[in-house]
């Protein structure tokens, strides 16, 4: 297992094999069963990761500081705000130096056009694994915790399980597209029957739906496409309404527009929610844009698991740290 999994990088799940995602997941939940009992997993004793940090985390950086302490190691967190790259510092000469220093290089950066970029810039010349926290394609992380969660709550076969892959309406800033991608990417590899639902001008890009199409043929699974949001959440077994900006169509860094207020009304509500599965699960990243992406009596109401689901964020980082970290 060390020779396939040591110093592999984590940019996208799309460069591991399903096999390999399964012993990520299998990881996984062993730790959190440890976690639950108490017992210690040292399975990094003195090993240190460099946690980069292009913009503001919540989940993201306490679960990778948190799994690592929790493994025995050490994470720096570093503002990339206060170092040399601030500057001008090359990623080939940031990812080198980091690389002579410890054990892994993590990274946010979620800059469109430029995040994976830089994230493939740094591992092309780094010595140890470069795991991504975000760029502007992918998340890995996120979509990792959120099949960890649907296993979970829906059982390890997922063939033919309806996820509704949602867009919603909020005014906290342009967000990212790479919690949306990776999901659709990765759903129809377990056999899931995926919707993709957004309003116009928000597409993902052409790729990652024939992509998508491509994992889901191999797979059993379907992606299709509508630009109607209760037909998302018609008998829908999962949903992830959540926003992501459009930066497809429209690459200006303008937050609020008239383009987007014109779509106020892609909110997840309880009338929405009746209409998917009696026991459907309401899902999100986090953090929600409550009041404009999701009403309080769904986040907070029976269906919601994004409590469960924000935990599983330790538990995934834990296992990627733990199966491609160690060794010089």
């Amino acid at each position: 297992m060390q020779s396939i999994f040591r110093k592999k990088h984590f940019i996208t799940l799309q460069e591991w094999t399903r096999e390999e995602i399964d012993t990520l997941l299998e990881v996984s939940g062993d730790l959190k069963r440890r976690f639950a009992l108490g017992e210690p997993t040292p399975l990094l004793p003195y090993q240190t990761v460099f946690l980069m940090f292009f913009e503001q985390s919540t989940r993201t950086r306490n679960s990778m500081e948190a799994g690592i302490t929790q493994l025995g190691g050490h994470a720096h967190y570093l503002d990339t705000s206060t170092m040399q790259l601030s500057h001008g510092e090359s990623p080939k000469d940031t990812a080198i130096i980091l690389s002579r220093f410890g054990h892994a290089i993590a990274c946010r950066n979620c800059f469109w056009k430029v995040g994976n970029a830089y994230l493939r810039e740094m591992a092309r010349w780094a010595t140890v694994p470069i795991l991504s926290l975000q760029d502007d394609l992918y998340h890995p992380m996120q979509a990792l915790a959120d099949l960890m969660t649907i296993q979970e709550k829906r059982g390890k076969n997922s063939e033919r399980l309806k996820v509704s892959i949602i867009w919603a309406f909020a005014t906290s800033h342009k967000k990212p597209i790479s919690v949306p991608l990776s999901q659709v990417l990765l759903f129809p590899r377990y056999g899931m029957d995926v919707t993709l639902a957004y309003p116009e001008g928000w597409d993902l890009p052409e790729w990652v739906i024939d992509e998508a199409r491509k994992n889901a043929a191999r797979h059993g699974g379907s992606v299709r496409l509508t630009h109607d949001q209760e037909e998302a959440y018609r008998d829908a077994d999962v949903v992830f309404p959540k926003n992501w900006g459009s930066w497809v169509k429209n690459e200006s860094t303008t937050v609020v527009d008239g383009a987007l207020e014109a779509q106020r009304h892609w909110k997840c509500t309880e009338r929405l929610m009746e209409l998917a599965s009696r026991d459907c699960l309401y899902m999100h990243a986090l953090p929600a844009d409550r009041g404009n992406e999701v009403e309080d009596a769904v986040i907070d109401g029976p269906h919601s698991v994004v409590y469960d689901e924000a935990e599983n964020r330790l538990h995934t980082a834990k296992a990627v740290m733990a199966l491609t970290m160690g060794g010089r």
